[in-house]
């Protein structure tokens, strides 16, 4: 049977883009009495997402964000959901662009990602928000 813990990390977002997050998800895997595994990361909104993409060059993020713009564009008159304002239903499709879990592989105590990788969370809604990711490490 395989040993497993869980972490909630609660990160403040500044409105819509990304935020790299790589560090406080390897300080988990860092402290964590699992040897070896898996790092399923998952955030707990349906306005946000996940996303593992290159964390050498800014431009990519904000490429990223052009083309969901595009893919998901802010008020939309055939959207019906539009509860909360123009960006709620973008928002919402944006998530399921993005994904909101994902997994990565480590191993003592770091986590296996690419040279050019890093984990990130993207923030969908216009305004900042307090978002909570689990992170649950099974080894």
């Amino acid at each position: 049977m395989g040993v497993a813990e869980q972490h909630r990390l609660s990160i403040v977002t500044h409105g819509r883009g990304s935020l790299e997050i790589t560090d406080e998800v390897a300080a988990v895997v860092r402290t964590a009495a699992v040897d070896s595994g898996i790092a399923h990361i998952f955030v707990r909104h349906t306005s946000c997402g996940l996303a593992i993409t290159e964390n050498a060059d800014v431009s990519v993020r904000f490429d990223l964000e052009t083309l969901m713009q595009r893919w998901a564009p802010d008020g939309d008159p055939a959207y019906r959901h539009d509860q909360e304002g123009d960006d709620d239903m973008a928002a919402h499709a944006r998530s399921l662009l993005t994904g909101v879990a994902l997994s990565v592989p480590f191993a003592d105590g770091k986590l296996l990602l690419g040279t050019w990788q890093g984990i990130y969370l993207f923030e969908h809604r216009a305004q900042g928000h307090r978002r909570e990711v689990v992170v649950t490490l099974l080894g």
